[in-house]
């Protein structure tokens, strides 16, 4: 089996740029939330440390960790260290809240709001920077983090969309497939994932004929479109190995399942939608761990 390989870079740095990534999977308040949340969180921390190099500094928040306190701390330190060359991306994971004024995003402990979020992302010396933002009602961070050259990707067009989003998972399969790629230069560039995540979901909706909660917007296709964020290798297709293929594939269908049957939530008995949830769940990390052998 050839080993995958994924470099996240966002952009042509100079060899003394570094690239932060940040990825905080929050709060999920249930336990199908909570397994889900962490299981995109530990997707993205895997990629990006599968990509090796030491211009880059990791650092992923979920669980316990995921604290406004923590969050604070790692882009203090962020903010402590970049430099104008170098590169932020940012990833949030999980529910978001918005109160017709305010963006949250849901933490355990206190939440942390797009205001405090955007000073704390202002602080930060490096010039390009990418924010993505997945939870519910994410639509209503993008006015307090609008700034020249910083990106931001949000689950939802506003604050008032306010339902569990799928973006997330979507996002997280484009960075590893190679389907993403459109234009096949072996890179994904934030706006092909983007539109990867975009058609994936509202095929979601079109297939359950159920009418989408969400709708995901990026506010500059042009400066999208110049992010790169995964490059392959030669020998870095996901679809190399047709048994982890497979496993791949039985993940997403898994996954489908299980948000086919969130949406089922109110019209079964709770005991039934336990059974079957708890049952999803358990094939989801026994399929995982296949996957990650």
């Amino acid at each position: 089996m050839k080993k995958v390989l994924a470099t996240f870079l966002l952009a042509t740095m100079p060899a003394a740029g570094a690239t932060y990534f940040l990825t905080v999977a929050g709060l999920g308040g249930e336990p199908d939330y909570e397994q889900r949340f962490t299981l995109l969180a530990n997707d993205t921390d895997k990629l990006l440390k599968a990509g090796g190099g030491t211009d880059r500094v990791i650092t992923t928040l979920k669980g316990a960790d995921a604290t406004k306190a923590k969050m604070t701390a790692a882009l203090q330190k962020i903010a402590a260290d970049a430099k104008a060359p170098d590169v932020l991306v940012l990833t949030m994971i999980g529910h978001g809240t918005h109160d017709g004024a305010e963006y949250k995003f849901n933490l355990v402990g206190p939440d942390i709001s797009g205001t405090e979020l955007a000073v704390l992302l202002n602080k930060v010396s490096a010039a390009r920077q990418l924010v993505v933002d997945m939870t519910s009602a994410s639509g209503g961070i993008t006015p307090v983090l609008k700034r020249d050259g910083r990106t931001v990707i949000t689950a939802t067009k506003s604050g008032s969309e306010k339902n569990a989003t799928l973006f997330g998972r979507y996002w997280v399969e484009a960075l590893r497939d190679p389907a993403a790629d459109t234009d096949k230069n072996e890179t994904v560039t934030a706006l092909e994932a983007y539109k990867y995540a975009q058609t994936k979901t509202t095929a979601f909706f079109t297939d359950q004929k159920r009418l989408a909660t969400e709708h995901s917007q990026l506010e500059d296709p042009q400066r999208a479109n110049a992010f790169p964020l995964v490059r392959y290798g030669a020998a870095a297709a996901v679809v190399t190995n047709p048994a982890k293929r497979a496993l791949v594939t039985k993940k997403e269908e898994i996954e489908n399942r299980i948000d086919a049957l969130k949406y089922q939530k109110d019209l079964m008995a709770p005991e039934d939608y336990r059974r079957q949830m708890n049952a999803l769940l358990l094939d989801l990390a026994r399929t995982q761990s296949e996957i990650d052998k």
